[in-house]
């Protein structure tokens, strides 16, 4: 009964994951997941054609990344007024995010009354525009960056129908979801930790060291429950307050 009782959990783990895995991002543990988002101030311009080719971030210890980018070319005007895109993703194995290199291509162009400039770029953007950030990560607590690139002041008019492209972005940090973690006794239990809210549930399971962490929480109030093998009867920890930014300990469960 012992060894069927192992066996049901173990597909009830399984089976969390697959359902949850439909309602956010599965990260590797021990990373933090991080994005990098592009907005626009508007220009007096018909579009702002931008050649993005790749993004680096860099880390405690000079550390470098190079973020999952899809290489093209975008329109800047087309996310203006509160609009944004995603133009980069990863998962960090980081505790800091102190420097974030931007990197352009050739294909840079404005478009005045309909007609169509190419934007000279200096040989130092292309090769990557470097922008200061100060972010510490804390795991299991979802990073972003929003890149608010001001298409106005990055282009200069040189005159004889001559643009340059010089890239005036200022960098907004945010945290973007928030996580709850702890811990269980006896170590060993095999079992699942699950936040619920609102009827919807996140799971995650609880490793050999009895440690758990749920990630990729939005803000609000959740009740806990893990949930062992059978007969070991599964406990709940109501009134757990969820907050952006911040992997909310509670503690240790005892079963």
């Amino acid at each position: 009964m012992k060894n069927l009782n192992y066996f049901i959990l173990i597909a009830l783990v399984s089976a969390m994951a697959i359902s949850n895995s439909c309602k956010k991002k599965t990260t590797t543990t021990g990373t933090t997941p991080y994005s990098v988002r592009m907005t626009d101030a508007p220009g007096p311009y018909d579009a702002v054609f931008v050649d993005i080719q790749g993004v680096e971030v860099k880390g405690n210890g000079g550390t470098t990344v190079m973020l999952n980018v899809t290489p093209g070319i975008c329109d800047l005007l087309r996310f203006s007024n509160g609009l944004d895109t995603l133009i980069a993703t990863a998962d960090l194995n980081l505790s800091t995010v102190e420097q974030i290199r931007l990197i352009l291509g050739p294909n840079n162009t404005v478009v005045v009354k309909g007609i169509s400039y190419p934007l000279s770029t200096p040989s130092a953007e292309q090769s990557g525009l470097k922008l200061q950030v100060h972010q510490t990560l804390q795991p299991g607590v979802a990073y972003g960056v929003l890149l608010d690139f001001d298409a106005q002041q990055s282009i200069v008019e040189e005159g004889n129908g001559k643009y340059k492209l010089k890239p005036v972005v200022r960098t907004i940090e945010v945290a973007l979801s928030g996580s709850v973690k702890g811990s269980i006794k006896p170590i060993g239990t095999l079992a699942s930790a699950t936040a619920t809210i609102n009827g919807v549930s996140y799971s995650s399971p609880v490793n050999s060291d009895g440690n758990f962490i749920i990630k990729g929480l939005a803000a609000g109030t959740y009740s806990v429950t893990i949930t062992p093998a059978s007969p070991i009867t599964p406990v709940t920890v109501n009134n757990i307050v969820v907050t952006v930014g911040v992997a909310t300990n509670i503690g240790i469960v005892q079963l």
